[in-house]
C-alpha cells in the first residue's frame, strides 16, 4: 500500500477514536490489531520510525503501542 494510503487510513481511525471518551491511542492499537493484517502494521512501524510525517498525533502514539 502506498505510504499516503496508509497515513490516511491511519489518520481517519485516529479521527473517529479521537472523539470517543478514553484513551484513543490504546483503542487505535486495538482497532489496527484487531482489523490491520500484519503486513500493514509492520509496514506502518517502518514509515514511523523513518519519521512518520503526517500521522496524527494519536495515531503515531498508536503505533509505538504495537
Amino acid at each position: 500500500m502506498s505510504p499516503e494510503k496508509m497515513v490516511m487510513m491511519a489518520n481517519q481511525i485516529a479521527t473517529f477514536f479521537d472523539s470517543q471518551p478514553g484513551d484513543p491511542a490504546e483503542k487505535i492499537a486495538g482497532h489496527l490489531r484487531d482489523y490491520w493484517e500484519p503486513r500493514m502494521r509492520a509496514q506502518l512501524l517502518t514509515f514511523l520510525e523513518t519519521g512518520g510525517q503526517g500521522l496524527k498525533p494519536s495515531a503515531e502514539q498508536a503505533a509505538r503501542l504495537l
